[in-house]
């Protein structure tokens, strides 16, 4: 049985991944308020390359609908405000020297509907990411039957931990994201 343990804690560990990678997927999405991980998305051409916004400057959050972000190479400036107003948040930058200052607009319904979404579809993705694991769980198992390792009673009560841990993640997942629908909904 140690062996379905280190199999759980695989799985979970891969789960948890997902719902990791959610998060940050969700902590894009605007609702109305200001956030600085509403800016993470943002990838700025700099120094011959693409690099994330954190690599130019800091995000601050001076007041509830307004994010400041402090350049620290002032001829990255420009590079950072086109990278903002370009990254599809439908936000509208303003360059201030080395400061660029984004205020949050309020959201239109069909805003906060195309958000709500979007949020469906990411958390959609980390179901379908899930549930591939769970696959891969569940060919372990059977793959441990076939070579003897285990008893077919064996792999019932594997599947049926597998299956149990993956109805855990789904619903994390689906509590993610009624709350993100709920802060999309606020006013």
């Amino acid at each position: 049985m140690a062996e379905m343990k280190e199999l759980v804690d695989d799985l979970t560990r891969r789960m948890d991944g997902a719902i990791e990678s959610l998060r940050r997927d969700l902590a894009g999405l605007r609702s109305g308020r200001a956030s600085p991980a509403l800016l993470e998305p943002v990838r700025v051409e700099a120094y011959g390359g693409v690099v994330p916004l954190s690599q130019v400057g800091s995000v601050a959050v001076p007041e509830a609908r307004m994010l400041t972000v402090q350049v620290w190479d002032r001829s990255l400036a420009g590079a950072v405000e086109k990278a903002i107003r370009e990254a599809g948040l439908g936000l509208n930058p303003a360059s201030e020297g080395q400061t660029i200052r984004v205020p949050i607009p309020q959201l239109t319904e069909e805003r906060r509907n195309d958000l709500a979404k979007t949020a469906g579809r990411y958390s959609e993705g980390a179901k379908v990411a899930v549930r591939g694991v769970r696959r891969d769980g569940m060919d372990q198992a059977k793959g441990h039957e076939k070579k003897g390792e285990i008893s077919q009673d064996d792999v019932k009560v594997w599947s049926d931990a597998i299956q149990k841990l993956t109805d855990q993640y789904v619903k994390k997942i689906d509590d993610l994201l009624a709350e993100k629908e709920r802060e999309i909904r606020q006013v």
